[in-house]
């Protein structure tokens, strides 16, 4: 199967993925993110139980890109969503 290119934008929508690919996802998505510039990411993981919610913060705080993260506001995704900071270069 071919890599899928995806756009480097402030936003990544979680809900195409598989969840074993979520980890290097998200590093690759960051490092590329910090490469263009993007520093502030939306990652949008839906509602629902709040296990792929729980997955992502798990490794939010173990990536050493991320410098800080926090529940989305309403208006940006509410509790279906993480704001994440990354650490300039």
């Amino acid at each position: 199967m071919k890599p899928v290119k995806i756009p480097t934008e402030d936003v990544l929508d979680l809900h195409t993925f598989k969840p074993k690919e979520i980890p290097d996802l998200l590093s690759d998505y960051f490092s590329a993110c910090i490469d263009e510039g993007i520093y502030s990411v939306r990652i949008i993981h839906g509602k629902g139980r709040g296990i792929l919610k729980d997955r992502v913060r798990r490794l939010l705080k173990k990536n050493p890109m991320v410098a800080s993260f926090s529940n989305a506001p309403l208006e940006a995704g509410g509790w279906g969503a993480t704001l994440v900071e990354l650490r300039h270069k």
